[in-house]
């Protein structure tokens, strides 16, 4: 049975503050939370509307699911995680960068685009969204227990930083001419603005991903679609 101080608890997390002061996120879903069990992330608490997983679970209602749930279509699971301590960012190989992505959706595509393509760390400007929120979490399908994510003053970094830099411009080369090696820095903008003009100014390589439509009248891709593009295009 759901008590009012566990519906309490999980309904706080769904806001940055107290997820961040209590240390605890949510999964929802049998999928996702399987990943996460079967990861080093420890579980805090799981509640379930039938007893799947092989822990200690607090079965609950239908009803009860529905509660808990920040989906509109509850699946089975509710369980919330212990946030970890961030692992050391190794700096090595490719390394992506986060300028103030915003939409949650976006960074957890973004999240399973570098557990696709062997991507292990990312660094996130301040302002991008929390990879915690359980919008990320629901659009990363597992991938945030094996991608190694570090918020950080992202302009100390890049000055910091002494291998090559690549930024995604609409000026910039092709990327489809260029001889990408496997060791830097990639960083990925703002769904508005794009790289800010700070971080623009340690960039070493302009890439851009041209347009090869008649019109010609698309501004831009979303950030995510042409994370994919690039990261495909190192990669190959």
């Amino acid at each position: 049975m759901l008590s009012k101080k566990h519906l309490k608890l999980v309904t706080s997390l769904k806001q940055k503050k107290f997820r961040h002061q209590e240390h605890l996120f949510v999964v929802e879903g049998i999928k996702g939370v399987e990943e996460f069990l079967n990861s080093d992330i420890k579980l805090h608490l799981l509640f379930a509307t039938e007893p799947i997983f092989d822990v200690d679970t607090i079965l609950i209602s239908e009803r009860e699911l529905q509660q808990l749930s920040a989906l509109k279509s509850p699946n089975t699971v509710v369980a919330v995680f212990v946030i970890p301590k961030q692992k050391p960012l190794e700096i090595e190989g490719l390394v992506l960068a986060l300028d103030d992505v915003r939409d949650p959706g976006n960074l957890g595509t973004i999240i399973r685009l570098c557990d696709w393509f062997g991507i292990q760390n990312i660094v996130c400007s301040t302002a991008t969204v929390d990879c915690y929120n359980s919008k990320v979490i629901q659009a990363t399908m597992g991938s945030l227990t094996r991608v190694n994510i570090q918020y950080t003053d992202l302009d100390h970094f890049v000055s910091d930083y002494h291998h090559d830099i690549f930024g995604t411009f609409m000026d910039g080369h092709s990327i489809y001419g260029q001889q990408l090696p496997d060791r830097g820095l990639i960083i990925m903008g703002n769904e508005a603005n794009g790289i800010s003009k700070s971080i623009e100014k340690s960039v070493t390589t302009r890439l851009s991903i041209p347009r090869f439509g008649h019109v010609k009248r698309t501004e831009s891709l979303n950030v995510a679609t042409a994370t994919a593009i690039v990261l495909s295009e190192f990669k190959r």
